[in-house]
């Protein structure tokens, strides 16, 4: 071995990890990408292969979002005490939010997420609860997410989980200094100035100014999370639009895979082509950047090596 491989082998060797039993080298990312939006458990997938669907789609840090006590996000997805393990195990490639149910009753959803908020906890969610989206349990949410100083991440899905997306505003402006994330059907559906609600996902072409297009320009507070199936179709919908919209709004926006599969890439991984999408159609690397990392670092307040 010459002197070239030898260093070589050394900075692999030294670059490498073993997660959960499973040992890989992990060589280093070109670029450095945050996934806002993944979750343990995910419809029985193990830490195991999750970490290793992480490292093959590109992702260099994680954020994990728990469920509540019930329901499992409708995914079998793990809670709290799923996430917390990895995070300190692990905190280069991991961080994680805190949840609970947000509508049991006083003080239970508040006692659960202060916990996890002051065991490192750097965000709220996913909340994804059948209450509406400005109901009295999201105002209690949103005060502790005030007291705390950290972002909420909500999934709107119409009929079904915090509904009356048309009433949103209301919160934002009652918490200014509280960062909201809009995730899920309801949320990019409306991108769609002529969207009707019961379409969970609309197929044709956008016309611009949407309710989610008008949130995202008028209120500093929100922000929007381009993960599942909701946010890849967006973005495919309309190619033209989208590459309008990642231009107009490209300080708000944050990658998130939220994908379930075991595999990390090509055509069977959400995830990965949601990365693929926001390359080929962010305006410049410098949008691209800030979707795929910069914008999340700053508002997760994420260390200085993430």
């Amino acid at each position: 071995m010459n002197r070239r491989e030898f260093l070589a082998s050394t900075a692999a060797a030294v670059t490498g990890a073993t997660f959960c039993g499973c040992a890989h080298v992990q060589e280093p990312a070109a670029e450095p990408v945050i996934d806002i939006h993944q979750h343990t458990n995910y419809h029985g997938r193990s830490d195991a292969e999750m970490i290793e669907h992480q490292r093959t789609m590109g992702a260099t840090h994680t954020v994990l979002l728990p469920a509540g006590r019930f329901f499992g996000l409708e995914a079998g997805c793990g809670g709290n005490e799923t996430v917390l393990p990895l995070a300190r195990k692990w905190p280069r490639q991991f961080s994680f939010f805190a949840n609970e149910v947000s509508f049991l009753n006083e003080p239970e959803p508040e006692r659960e997420i202060r916990k996890y908020l002051r065991r490192g906890a750097i965000g709220i969610g996913e909340q994804k609860f059948q209450i509406d989206c400005d109901s009295p349990a999201m105002h209690r949410i949103a005060a502790i997410a005030a007291e705390f100083n950290v972002p909420v991440l909500m999934h709107f899905q119409h009929d079904r989980y915090n509904t009356g997306i048309e009433g949103f505003h209301k919160m934002l402006e009652k918490y200014p200094r509280v960062n909201f994330i809009g995730h899920a059907q309801t949320w990019w559906a409306n991108i769609d100035q002529n969207h009707k609600q019961p379409v969970l996902y609309p197929r044709t072409p956008v016309t611009p100014g949407g309710m989610t297009d008008r949130l995202l320009g008028d209120y500093p507070n929100m922000f929007g999370d381009t993960s599942a199936g909701s946010g890849l179709n967006a973005f495919m919908r309309d190619e033209a639009h989208a590459r309008d919209f990642i231009a107009r709004h490209h300080d708000k926006l944050l990658f998130g895979s939220d994908c379930d599969d075991k595999v990390g890439e090509g055509t069977k991984c959400q995830g990965a082509q949601i990365l693929a999408a926001i390359r080929r159609l962010a305006p410049s690397k410098e949008v691209e950047r800030k979707i795929l990392y910069a914008n999340a670092r700053k508002l997760l307040r994420l260390p200085v090596w993430v």
